[in-house]
């Protein structure tokens, strides 16, 4: 029995090895650049540090022609497609924020009033003028509203507690998306600087981050400036500088260079809108691989680095600016030096790199109306619902009181009142559809009763609303936009919006690199679905419960034949 006993200790042993060993990475590295734009990192190809874009070209694969499958091209959408393989109106994301009819307001994405936060709190979001610090009735955070599992998760469920799971990003959606139910999730606050967490992932944090925020770092650029790294007149967009339309509120900041980040009531949050976030958010990654032995065993850890200064700069000042220029120069730079990091720490042959993006972004309306375009700026907040008033008052006798809330591209008709005066919700939806698209700047309005019955166009945009459609949190119509027209809220501090099905906001980069991956680039189109199911595969694990991908041979064969 004994001799029995021991035979299996060996042969578990073995196995263990097999599973374990060598031929998987020691660590997934999975980053996020808020906003970049597939096409962005070669603006700057000519200027490429050796170890960042660089790296990411020569030691993988790059899918040049990668896009989200949705129609709200928002961060929590994207994030969480990345996270999970699934499309939102399985994971639930449908945006940033929805209208909740039980609670009778709009809801933040992962508000969580059972918890609280730990550390500095919650940050205010770039992607409307929404302070979700208001929308939210408590500063706790969790991933519960997320309805599938994340590839981290999955790790977590084949690896058991020998896998070290974390993400650390610039927004608290960027953290809480990526870290799932089953990892840790760190962020940076815009009240003090420091890195904060919520009361579902830290009662209290470990010593090594309340040290890290001890050292407050983010101080260390107060009155400094944001300067450019190298002389104008070698900059694409040098001659661009001061173009009267950017930064349209003047945060403080400026709208040339050098840019003055101060030490006022909104200096947290200008750090933001610099590379000076992204240079805190990988410091701190660094001090968490150092301190949580990150890639130190055979056992496959992962690390998610959301960086969100791309995505704060591009709102402010468009991508097609001096600034979004410069930043993808610093960010290049960030990346080579993490990277570098890395391969010290763990050694990136040990190390699966997946970088992407949540989201693209446009060229502001303003830009290209000064070439010519016949665009303009849309107030979503104020669209003139005044014909629609007029037709419902003719054909119900009550007007746009059957409107509960607008929070576009979703219109959310009040039910409740419908019910009450005996009307059809499907026709009333459809009377309203009508009338919005009368209103310049809007192209479609598409209902939900046409998404449920299948009575809408197959057409590629319109497979993307179809795809964010969730029964349970979307409103009962979807406006798109025409292309090229920035949509705005009104007091919204940004000159540029995304959040459209149009290819310019759907289109992201999509590369695998490290764990001796060879060099390849793809231009068949491929979704950022394919990312989760891709990596699950690569590690012989369970996808997430929701991935509707297509696992990306040209990384796998790869693998395969190894």
């Amino acid at each position: 029995m004994k001799k029995i006993i021991t035979l299996l200790s060996i042969t578990m042993t073995t196995c263990f090895s097999v599973a374990f060993g060598q031929n998987k990475p020691k660590l997934i590295l999975q980053i996020t650049v808020d906003q970049l734009r597939g096409d962005m990192p070669f603006r700057v190809q000519d200027r490429w540090t050796e170890g960042g874009f660089q790296y990411l070209f020569d030691n993988g694969v790059w899918y040049a022609n990668a896009h989200h499958p949705h129609a709200i091209t928002e961060t929590i959408v994207g994030h969480v497609t990345l996270a999970t393989g699934a499309t939102p109106g399985v994971h639930g994301m449908i945006g940033n924020s929805w209208f909740d009819y039980q609670e009778d307001r709009l809801v933040y994405n992962i508000e969580d009033e059972n918890y609280t936060s730990t550390g500095g709190g919650s940050s205010r979001d770039a992607d409307s003028e929404v302070d979700h610090s208001q929308v939210s009735k408590s500063e706790g955070r969790s991933p519960h509203n997320i309805l599938t599992t994340t590839f981290s998760d999955e790790i977590a469920s084949a690896f058991g507690t020998s896998s070290k799971i974390f993400a650390v990003s610039g927004k608290d959606r960027g953290a809480v998306s990526m870290a799932g139910h089953s990892g840790k999730a760190f962020w940076y606050s815009t009240k003090d600087g420091s890195f904060a967490s919520s009361t579902f992932y830290y009662e209290e944090f470990p010593q090594w981050v309340k040290d890290w925020n001890a050292k407050k770092q983010a101080d260390e650029y107060k009155n400094t400036y944001w300067k450019l790294t190298d002389k104008i007149d070698n900059y694409r967009f040098g001659k661009e500088d001061d173009r009267p339309f950017e930064n349209p509120s003047d945060l403080g900041f400026g709208k040339t260079f050098p840019h003055p980040y101060g030490e006022g009531k909104y200096y947290y949050t200008l750090l933001m809108a610099s590379p000076a976030a992204d240079d805190l958010t990988i410091n701190f990654a660094k001090e968490l691989i150092e301190k949580e032995d990150i890639g130190q065993d055979d056992v496959t850890d992962y690390l998610s680095i959301s960086l969100s200064s791309t995505d704060y700069i591009g709102h402010i000042f468009g991508p097609n600016s001096l600034e979004s220029e410069e930043n993808l120069l610093r960010l290049d730079q960030s990346l080579a030096d993490l990277f570098s990091y890395i391969d010290q720490k763990v050694g990136l042959e040990n190390t699966l790199i997946v970088l992407s993006s949540d989201h693209g972004a446009p060229e502001s309306a303003q830009s290209l109306k000064q070439k010519g375009f016949k665009v303009d700026v849309l107030d979503v907040s104020a669209l003139d619902f005044s014909m629609v008033d007029k037709k419902l008052k003719e054909k119900y006798g009550i007007g746009k009181e059957l409107i509960k809330q607008n929070h576009v591209p979703y219109i959310y008709l009040d039910r409740k009142l419908i019910e009450e005066k005996g009307l059809d919700l499907d026709e009333v939806s459809k009377v309203i559809a009508t009338e919005l698209t009368n209103i310049e700047g809007i192209a479609y309005a598409i209902t939900s009763t046409d998404i449920k019955n299948g009575n809408i166009a197959d057409t590629p945009l319109t497979q993307r609303v179809l795809s964010n459609y969730n029964p349970k949190r979307s409103g009962d119509i979807y406006l798109v936009n025409e292309a090229n027209w920035s949509l705005t809220i009104d007091g919204d501090v940004a000159l540029v919006n995304h959040g459209s099905p149009w290819r310019y906001d759907t289109f992201v980069p999509v590369i695998f690199a490290g764990n001796n991956l060879k060099k390849g680039k793809v231009y068949s189109e491929v979704s950022t679905v394919d990312v989760a199911i891709t990596l699950s595969k690569y590690l012989n694990i369970l996808p997430p419960s929701g991935a509707e991908g297509t696992p990306l041979k040209e990384v796998l064969l790869q693998k395969d034949n190894d």
